[in-house]
């Protein structure tokens, strides 16, 4: 129960339909599984309501609201509701992400560029910029941001990879500007993962077997030749969220396979 009674925002908590678990998800359920009082938020309230489900069955319960992280007022809305609820914020953490409609700068239409960059990116900026606040007056609190691999260096979706990178440097800045409050700020960079993201879009976009996706990408793994899992993702980030990680602030921790420490050999 390392987050017992710890009342926790998961921004993203469905997830896009297919047949292994997300990332949101699967932190959601890891942290009701620890003790978490989970307000769970998503733009599809069904997708949400799937997660509470899920929750349901394990015996916990959480809260379930709808909000568009491009919208300053929904990102508001987030910290008003979960202090409604619990009368705190101790963990928020961002999953929100796209890389649909992504290009290379000659290709990519304005308009892909900023709904890219506004989801991936000015979502998570305007989720903190409420909940800061919260966390500053109680002394503590811990918010993770999903960012990803394609962080570093370049990478086929060219804006989701900027967007990330900005995310990093974002997680990095406000680590800082916020230590001497006891707020914890860190980032989670998957690598190669089996989830639907991932896989879905492929699968749609390039009219292959999903299977045949998952072999590829697996072979490029150091560690088992496999993909990671979103449980890999929420474990790391009960990690961060616990008391166990208590004096780690500002990083932005690859859960990849050995896949990065293969690009630098």
């Amino acid at each position: 129960m390392r987050l017992k009674d710890q009342a926790c925002v998961v921004v993203g908590a469905g997830q896009t339909p297919g047949e292994t678990i997300g990332n949101g998800r699967a932190a959601a359920i890891t942290y009701a599984r620890e003790g978490a009082r989970l307000l769970l938020v998503d733009i599809d309230e069904a997708l949400a309501l799937e997660t509470q489900s899920m929750i349901a069955d394990e015996g916990f319960s959480a809260k379930v609201m709808t909000a568009n992280v491009t919208r300053e007022d929904d990102c508001r809305a987030i910290t008003t509701t979960a202090v409604d609820h619990f009368g705190r914020i101790d963990v928020l953490h961002y999953n929100v992400g796209k890389s649909q409609g992504d290009s290379e700068v000659t290709e990519l239409g304005r308009e892909n560029w900023t709904d890219i960059m506004e989801m991936n990116l000015t979502g998570c900026y305007l989720c903190c910029k409420y909940a800061l606040p919260i966390m500053r007056e109680q002394k503590s609190g811990v918010i993770t941001a999903i960012s990803s691999m394609a962080a570093d260096g370049a990478h086929m979706n060219m804006t989701y990879g900027v967007s990330k990178s900005g995310m990093n440097s974002l997680v990095q800045s406000m680590a800082i500007h916020n230590a001497s409050h006891g707020i914890r700020i860190n980032a989670i960079m998957p690598g190669l993962m089996d989830t639907p993201m991932a896989i879905e879009r492929r699968a749609s976009e390039q009219n292959r077997a999903r299977d045949e996706i998952r072999a590829d990408r697996a072979r490029q793994v150091p560690l088992l030749g496999r993909q990671g899992t979103g449980w890999d993702v929420a474990n790391a980030a009960l990690f961060l969220a616990s008391s166990e990680a208590s004096y780690i602030t500002g990083i932005c921790l690859p859960v990849d396979g050995g896949l990065s420490a293969r690009a630098h050999l």
